[in-house]
């Protein structure tokens, strides 16, 4: 655990440059826009959630899960069970919390004013990954608090769980396009870029599908999961009706307003 920081950092641009790499080198679709310009609006409001998350939160996951283990606070620091399951345990529950977070921001008004800031990208690529209202970043972190403390999640699997979400974010939300020998065993598991494109249809059937960041598991489990868009994946139109200029929408500052907007 002391070296965190280091693991988080090397972890999250490791597969950040890779994925980036496989963009440039086969893209699977062409961005309506320049790329550099949709990176400044998504890599700045990054970098703004951060320093809001921070000053808002300036404690981390990791280190409420090591309190909770020291004082004995949730769930599994009041039962003794082996490590190995408690972590296993930890993380799916972790896993089926943010996929009805997720699942939430879509059906809540007030949250999906949050959360349209991340669907209104014209584009998806591995940055539209990480493109959130420093809002939703928030609300998410506290909500994960308050699960880590209720169920007293080990902070190992806090590290884990945290690495492996943001880096399967990063890979979903990938330009590319895995060869079917590879997407097809592999969207028996896990949340393949051409699964995730079609979350980010503006057909709010499609839109309204396919909520999870990893596994396909809770999707199928509760009902959301969408194999097939009603387009060919190349063809789909990314993007939400309601905010059609692809320019406008590769703004940092319209992105930081779109929540008080009406529409």
């Amino acid at each position: 655990m002391t070296n965190e920081v280091w693991w988080r950092l090397g972890c999250f641009f490791s597969i950040l440059i890779i994925m980036m790499l496989l963009e440039w080198q086969k893209p699977a679709r062409q961005s309506p826009i320049k790329s550099s310009t949709r990176w400044f609006a998504n890599f700045g409001l990054v970098f703004a959630s951060s320093v809001i998350a921070r000053l808002v939160v300036p404690i981390g996951l990791t280190a409420v899960a090591l309190y909770n283990q020291e004082h004995g606070i949730g769930l599994f620091n009041q039962i003794a069970m082996p490590s190995m399951i408690t972590i296993i345990l930890s993380m799916l529950l972790l896993d089926i919390l943010i996929y009805w977070q997720h699942r939430l921001f879509h059906q809540v008004p007030i949250l999906w004013r949050l959360h349209r800031v991340h669907h209104a990208d014209a584009h998806v690529d591995t940055s539209t990954g990480l493109r959130f209202h420093p809002i939703e970043i928030v609300l998410s972190i506290l909500v994960k608090f308050v699960a880590v403390s209720a169920l007293g999640v080990p902070a190992i699997a806090v590290l884990i769980f945290e690495i492996a979400l943001n880096g399967l974010a990063l890979f979903n939300h990938a330009n590319i396009r895995l060869p079917n020998k590879i997407e097809k065993p592999l969207r028996l598991v896990l949340m393949t870029q051409i699964l995730h494109r079609i979350h980010h249809s503006n057909v709010v059937s499609e839109t309204n599908s396919n909520y999870g960041f990893s596994v396909i598991w809770w999707d199928k489990l509760f009902g959301s999961y969408k194999s097939e868009a009603k387009k060919p994946d190349g063809d789909i139109n990314i993007g939400l009706i309601e905010y059609p200029s692809a320019k406008q929408n590769a703004s940092l500052w319209n992105l930081l307003i779109i929540p008080f907007k009406n529409k």
